[in-house]
């Protein structure tokens, strides 16, 4: 059991020698890329450690069971311990997605359903940022624009964790957020009462560290600059500010405009560009591997309806897991953590099928 434990511990142990080398930190890319490897296969070194440890204990406790009534007593206990321990060990060694541990930029679009849908964009958006608070997490809006009535037609929001353990990564909680999110509610601008339902999507990139991680070639972007406008199409710019970039060979647009400066809007242009490409090149692996991307909770799909919140029995579902619960208002206020867990469960759960197949 556990065939793959001794190459990750010995691998583990040569990167503790490597983070001790006070060259490596000269490369900060590299200091990175190490120092999230070993936040990863620290939690690995430490389940087998217990899982040793628990089964010497057993062990020695079988063989004094028969002198000493105590040491008998302790059988079950080590023994329940130890299937625990096992459990824990094997849900580890699940291969984890390699962006797990990045940030992200997350994007939320309103959909059908004209100015409601902004304004549900907008309460999504602040869900988000009240869990990512509760998280320590960090947010920063990239872009967005406003509707008449206060909603967000579409918003960018870049997304930052402190840790370096995969499992605590952003990216490894929101990547399951993306798809169709709908709503059902009496909107502000309904007269007579009546229940609507709209939508908004949601968006999901990991974000890349480093712009050398992604090669981008100058002659494959096509930029064009023009000036900035607020809702209604009003000016809100004098001069040409606003920059959108595409990528040609990708086809993939990316559009600036809530910086003064263009310089400031192309930075923040090419820094999404970067995701997407990146996250663009993750849907091509996936795609090439049917079983991986079988094994997945989270879809490429982002025309599949994921979640719906019912504002009149105060409830929310997730379509994918089954998960239901009667606490919407907790939930729109940032209580965001069962519901993504349920993914985060139904997701290792296909991954351990996947490999007892």
């Amino acid at each position: 059991m556990f065939e793959s434990v001794k190459g990750l511990l010995d691998e583990h142990a040569d990167l503790q020698k490597q983070l001790s080398d006070p060259a490596v930190y000269q490369d900060q890319a590299l200091a990175r890329k190490l120092g999230r490897r070993s936040a990863q296969l620290n939690g690995i070194v430490e389940a087998h450690n217990r899982w040793k440890q628990l089964s010497g204990d057993l062990e020695a406790a079988r063989e004094m069971a028969a002198e000493d009534p105590e040491f008998a007593a302790e059988v079950p206990q080590l023994e329940a311990s130890l299937t625990l321990a096992q459990e824990k060990l094997r849900r580890l060694l699940i291969p984890r997605d390699p962006n797990d541990a990045r940030n992200v930029i997350l994007e939320v679009k309103g959909g059908e359903g004209g100015d409601e849908a902004a304004l549900f964009a907008a309460d999504l958006l602040r869900m988000y940022t009240r869990y990512a608070e509760s998280r320590g997490w960090k947010t920063e809006i990239l872009s967005s624009t406003e509707s008449d009535l206060g909603g967000y037609k579409d918003v960018q929001v870049a997304i930052k964790g402190s840790s370096n353990d995969p499992a605590e990564g952003v990216y490894a909680h929101l990547k399951y957020e993306g798809g169709v999110h709908r709503v059902q509610r009496v909107p502000v601008t309904e007269s007579q009462g009546r229940i609507h339902t709209s939508a908004a999507g949601v968006l999901v990139f990991p974000e890349v560290d480093e712009p050398e991680e992604i090669e981008i070639n100058a002659n494959d972007l096509k930029i064009d600059v023009y000036r900035s406008s607020g809702p209604g199409g009003q000016s809100v710019n004098t001069t040409d500010s606003a920059v959108r970039i595409t990528h040609l060979p990708t086809g993939i647009v990316v559009a600036m405009q809530n910086e003064k400066s263009q310089l400031q809007n192309r930075e923040a242009a090419m820094r999404v560009l970067r995701s997407r490409l990146l996250a663009h090149q993750q849907e091509q692996i996936e795609a090439e591997n049917a079983e991986v991307r079988k094994s997945q909770v989270r879809t490429m799909d982002r025309s599949e309806r994921i979640r719906t919140y019912n504002y009149p029995e105060n409830r929310i579902a997730d379509h994918r897991t089954g998960y239901k619960a009667y606490n919407l208002d907790a939930v729109m206020n940032g209580d965001l953590a069962p519901v993504i867990q349920s993914c985060i469960d139904m997701d290792e759960q296909h991954r351990l099928d996947a490999l007892g197949e």
